[in-house]
């Protein structure tokens, strides 16, 4: 499996295959799992997602930092991939780490569906 690198190629190759929604809901279920309170309707547009995504890590991060690792824990983030991240930006950190937690949600979606 060849895995998205940017935003935007994730949310067409899960649009392409039909899986968008699919997508969604094993975000909000992971959410769930983490205690998060954040449930994304399945017929959020991919920018608002992003947007709303960022903005709970972004808040995670500043004032719930227990929480935030729980979420990464539960969604399985690696942590190879956290540790790469430059952490002096907060906004930037919680802008990629959005993007680490969408790709592991695709993965789980995308190999469900194949097998």
């Amino acid at each position: 499996m060849q895995l998205p690198t940017t935003f935007e190629a994730l949310i067409e190759e899960s649009q392409q295959l039909d899986l968008y929604k699919k997508l969604i809901h094993q975000l909000n279920k992971d959410l769930k799992l983490a205690n998060i309170d954040l449930d994304f309707h399945e017929e959020i547009l991919p920018s608002s997602l992003k947007l709303l995504l960022h903005e709970t890590v972004y808040k995670l991060i500043q004032e719930k930092f227990i929480e935030y690792l729980n979420l990464l824990y539960i969604i399985d983030v690696p942590e190879k991939s956290i540790e790469q991240l430059d952490g002096s930006d907060t906004l930037k950190l919680s802008d990629d780490v959005s993007f680490l937690i969408l790709k592991r949600e695709w993965q789980k979606v995308w190999f469900r569906h194949q097998y």
